[in-house]
């Protein structure tokens, strides 16, 4: 088969013929019938220290996939052959106190697909039935890949209700656009966004944004006047916090009402100070940190979104073939995308 696979401790990937997977007993072989980019993967394509010290090489990256069963193993009986699915790519151990307190999505020993194993850029990939995820058969093949970053979004914005609440989403890249229409659809009552890209800020109108403003345009302390003289001196209900970027998490933190939430996705790229009396114990708020998504208690939350009218094609922006994947992560350093589905 062809896969793209980190082969050098360099920039890049290589495109070869490598072996198509074997299945074990309670494994699936699946073709792959579309896989979207990820900024963890363009962290492994531009070879940046963090890569450096996680990544064991060689290795086919790609973890955001969908594709069909070609190859069950003697013992699966979750899927068959010509099922669509999709994958959940933390593969938990069962064995630690989180996974065995309900706990599987902060699991301690977890391995993540194109990181720990094999990943989905590639014709085939194999993977145990227990991460398999079996998609509604209308689902198009470049949104069925999108499930698991999807799922992000879904357990980020919905850790509380947002039922008739106004809500600040900080960092318009994928997932805070996946944020903008989970919100849109759970209910929200209004929702601002903040990015310095005009591009991404019109994608975020697109997903539901009643309101986006560039940061790069407009000091924190003009955007905090801002938002407070549109929630009438209160403050936002909830704050998504989606960038990891420093002023907008103050900015986040600024904004929240007194007993007001703030959910934090995006990773700084380093270490972060806080006031803490003011901006988060005085006020009285509730802080979610979140990584990944509830197992699988996300995935069921997020079919229910789909089949209650949650639209996320406006986030597709960019399809390619996996012979342009050297186009594909420019896009992604670019930041001038949405998400890039490749086909291979």
């Amino acid at each position: 088969m062809k896969a793209l696979l980190k082969m050098k401790p360099e920039k890049g990937f290589s495109l070869m013929e490598w072996p198509i997977p074997k299945v074990g007993p309670a494994e699936v072989l699946i073709q792959v019938k579309a896989t979207s980019l990820c900024g963890t993967d363009a962290h492994i394509f531009n070879w940046d220290e963090w890569a450096s010290h996680r990544i064991h090489l060689p290795k086919i990256i790609g973890h955001e996939m969908f594709g069909e069963v070609v190859e069950v193993g003697p013992e699966v009986s979750l899927v068959t052959v010509g099922d669509r699915v999709a994958a959940e790519s933390h593969l938990t151990c069962g064995k630690c106190f989180q996974c065995r307190t309900g706990q599987a999505h902060v699991c301690k020993n977890y391995q993540i697909l194109g990181i720990d194993f094999d990943g989905s850029y590639a014709e085939f990939v194999s993977l145990p039935e227990r991460v398999l995820w079996k998609t509604d058969p209308d689902i198009p093949a470049e949104l069925g890949c999108l499930h698991e970053p999807l799922g992000n979004a879904v357990d980020a914005a919905l850790a509380e209700d947002l039922t008739g609440h106004t809500v600040l989403v900080t960092g318009c890249g994928p997932t805070g656009l996946f944020a903008i229409a989970v919100a849109r659809t759970a209910g929200a009552s209004r929702i601002f966004a903040t990015d310095v890209s005009d591009y991404r800020l019109t994608l975020a109108s697109a997903m539901g944004a009643d309101h986006v403003l560039n940061v790069q345009t407009d000091s924190s302390e003009r955007l905090g006047a801002y938002l407070q003289e549109m929630t009438k001196g209160e403050g936002v209900d909830v704050a998504l916090e989606m960038s990891g970027n420093p002023s907008a998490l103050h900015l986040a933190f600024q904004v929240v009402k007194n007993g007001g939430r703030v959910t934090l996705f995006g990773i700084p790229s380093g270490q972060v100070c806080f006031d803490l009396p003011n901006e988060i114990i005085f006020k009285g708020i509730r802080v979610y940190g979140v990584t990944g998504r509830r197992l699988f208690g996300t995935w069921y939350r997020l079919a229910g979104l789909l089949n209650a009218g949650l639209n996320i094609r406006p986030v597709v922006t960019h399809t390619i073939p996996m012979t342009d994947f050297v186009k594909g992560f420019d896009l992604v350093n670019s930041g001038l995308c949405g998400k890039v589905v490749m086909l291979p």
